[in-house]
């Protein structure tokens, strides 16, 4: 049901939408509306964010997400860009308004802007963001925080005190501030000269709430109940995807949970995760650089430009490793068991720095959350708190012949191998000269060769690892 247009009150309520972009289970509108009428807000903050501002792959999914947003406001979102710590007082001024809210976030740098802008407003009201449960209200018997994510998960489920969602409220926007911008302005999406790569990623989503309730009740209807087995098998659409919808907040993790209602554990227990890495990032807001294991901070990582660019490109001559990452450039998402296997790649067979493939996800992926990617990357480094052993080395063909037996993953990605005979899809360096003559793949040429052994890499690997 739409928002009613006109007729506020003298003094509206400001709604700060931030990784929120919805009208449902949102309790900063839900507050503010039941108070008067709102001025909903946008602002893209470039300058807080730092390194960390959004990549571009997120900028793409936000521009069209605050263009579902608005439409759903009926055209009376008011977007900026700048430092929200000047504007939003100077909005205050302008408009008159009685209070400002906002749901939470935990980035470390959100958190710090926050209480500065806290502290400079005169009414200001924040509310639980999109988490199951607040960073805070989930410590240890001791008072700290979680650092392995058995426990952390079986203290959630013990607890049981998942609150209530929110509908969408009834509410009246104010009219949009002369001073607001347009969407367009922001330049969110690709600019000319450039190629608009972003159009070949359209067709893969429909950002929004109405998409994520949509991707929600599609999930639900059929690839959940098989979410447990399909879930590694990349070939197969038996994800969810519903990642760069909870990252942007068009669908709550508590609105997931009660629309399962008990069932699907093995899916359920990602959001769970989720929470997981939010605490992790809370309480340690050096993950994104530092090893969370203070031992791996001292580790010579190889620094060598082109064997990055080779693993970026899908160059790599591993057939899965080079499915994912073209995967990755085409839609801006990557199946979760192929990042295990490229991130391995990267990190334990090339031997660079995770922080590498953190900033290339972070600029590549729709769903780039700077606590899980950061949190996903020290698990496969092998150096965050809860992580995979140092001794888990993912083999890339293996993996292929485990999770894509039938190379229908990577013919779809890999378009060069689509001939190859299934026997050698995932390692086509041990194809006879026939059936590479066949397949028309020439090593080296139509298809690289294999950019490190990786018997050879493991063993290097293990070794330096067990220095530490």
């Amino acid at each position: 049901m739409p928002p009613i247009i006109g007729g506020m009150n003298a003094k509206p309520n400001i709604v700060w939408f931030r990784q929120d972009l919805r009208l449902s289970d949102n309790h900063a509108l839900t507050a503010a509306a039941a108070e008067g009428s709102v001025i909903p807000v946008y602002i893209l903050d470039d300058i807080n964010a730092g390194e960390w501002a959004m990549g571009g792959a997120s900028r793409w999914w936000l521009h069209h997400s605050l263009a579902a947003l608005d439409q759903s406001l009926g055209g009376a979102l008011a977007v900026y860009h700048g430092d929200p710590r000047e504007i939003l007082p100077a909005l205050v001024a302008e408009t008159g308004a009685a209070g400002v809210y906002w749901n939470r976030c935990y980035e470390p740098w959100r958190v710090d802007r926050d209480k500065q802008i806290k502290s400079s407003l005169d009414n200001p009201h924040s509310f639980r963001g999109s988490v199951l449960h607040e960073p805070w209200h989930m410590l240890k018997d001791d008072g700290t925080p979680y650092r392995v994510f058995t426990p952390f998960y079986k203290a959630n489920i013990a607890r049981d005190n998942f609150a209530d969602t929110l509908p969408a409220p009834r509410f009246k926007c104010a009219p949009r501030p002369k001073s607001a911008l347009a969407l367009d302005t922001l330049r969110l999406l690709p600019q000319k000269p450039q190629p608009r790569w972003d159009k070949k990623m359209a067709p893969y989503w429909m950002p929004g709430e109405a998409g994520a309730a949509a991707r929600l009740a599609e999930f639900l209807a059929d690839g959940a109940e098989n979410y447990k087995d399909d879930r590694d098998r990349p070939a197969e659409p038996g994800v969810s995807r519903l990642s760069p919808h909870l990252h942007f907040g068009e669908i709550s993790p508590l609105q997931i949970w009660h629309a399962c209602k008990g069932a699907h554990e093995a899916f359920t227990r990602q959001l769970f995760w989720r929470d997981f890495c939010i605490s992790l990032l809370h309480y340690n807001p050096g993950m994104p650089h530092i090893a969370l294991q203070s031992k791996f901070n001292g580790f010579t990582w190889n620094n060598d430009d082109a064997a990055l660019s080779a693993w970026q490109r899908g160059r790599t001559g591993y057939p899965i490793v080079d499915a994912g990452m073209r995967e990755l450039w085409e839609t801006g998402t990557m199946h979760n068991r192929v990042r295990m296997v490229v991130a391995s790649f990267l990190v334990k067979d090339l031997l660079i720095s995770w922080t590498e493939g953190e900033k290339w996800f972070w600029d590549t992926l729709c769903d780039a959350d700077l606590a899980n990617n950061s949190g996903g990357w020290q698990w496969v480094a092998g150096c965050g708190v809860d992580a995979a052993p140092y001794f888990r080395i993912f083999n890339p063909v293996s993996q292929g012949e485990k999770f894509d037996p039938d190379g229908t993953y990577v013919r779809r990605w890999v378009p060069e191998l689509a001939k190859m005979p299934t026997k050698h899809i995932h390692a086509p360096w041990d194809a006879p000269a026939n059936v590479l003559e066949y397949a028309g793949v020439t090593l080296g040429k139509t298809y690289p060769k294999p950019m490190v052994d990786h018997a050879a890499a493991r063993d290097r690997a293990l070794e330096l690892y067990k220095e530490l």
